[in-house]
């Protein structure tokens, strides 16, 4: 990703209190129990999510798991409550220091330090176990799981294609 990208998500975040969330789009695709989950994250993760799903639908056909895996792929981060510099202190020590990255990311998340290393890794998981006990499919809740994994990993998985899709409408937002 960019750094041009990663300015653009930052304003994005800061900007977010005054952009209205579609909670209604959401709620076309979620059961009451996931929507809860959706209400759970902060405001600029919803907008990001939305604007995930939004692209997976302009890619063409798409089934309800992947609806699902865009609008809860990072509710994950609602567990640690981080700001935006968090987020961009994870961005920048992962790209000029992976071995700092690693190494924090395997920290505490009590710790306020360590916290935006470990989120950045972790949430993945997190959002899955979440969106597994709110009742999502098990698609779905793999393809939460993985959104942040190499999609080379899992070319000969039945869902490799929905987690293509993800993935680039979530690093096109």
């Amino acid at each position: 990703m960019t750094a041009a990208y990663r300015i653009r998500q930052g304003l994005r975040a800061v900007l977010a209190f005054s952009q209205p969330v579609e909670v209604s789009l959401a709620a076309e695709y979620l059961t009451p129990e996931l929507l809860a989950l959706f209400e759970q994250m902060r405001r600029g993760e919803q907008l990001h999510s939305l604007n995930v799903l939004r692209a997976v639908l302009e890619q063409g056909a798409t089934p309800r798991d992947l609806a699902v895996a865009a609008l809860l792929h990072d509710v994950g981060k609602s567990r640690y409550s981080l700001r935006t510099w968090q987020k961009t202190l994870a961005v920048l020590v992962r790209a000029l220091s992976p071995a700092w990255f690693a190494r924090w990311s395997e920290g505490d998340p009590a710790h306020v330090w360590m916290r935006p290393f470990v989120v950045y890794v972790q949430h993945p998981a997190w959002g899955a176990n979440m969106i597994a006990a709110a009742g999502a499919s098990e698609t779905a809740v793999w393809l939460v799981a993985h959104h942040q994994d190499f999609a080379e990993r899992w070319e000969h998985h039945p869902c490799a294609a929905l987690l293509r899709r993800l993935q680039q409408a979530d690093n096109s937002n």
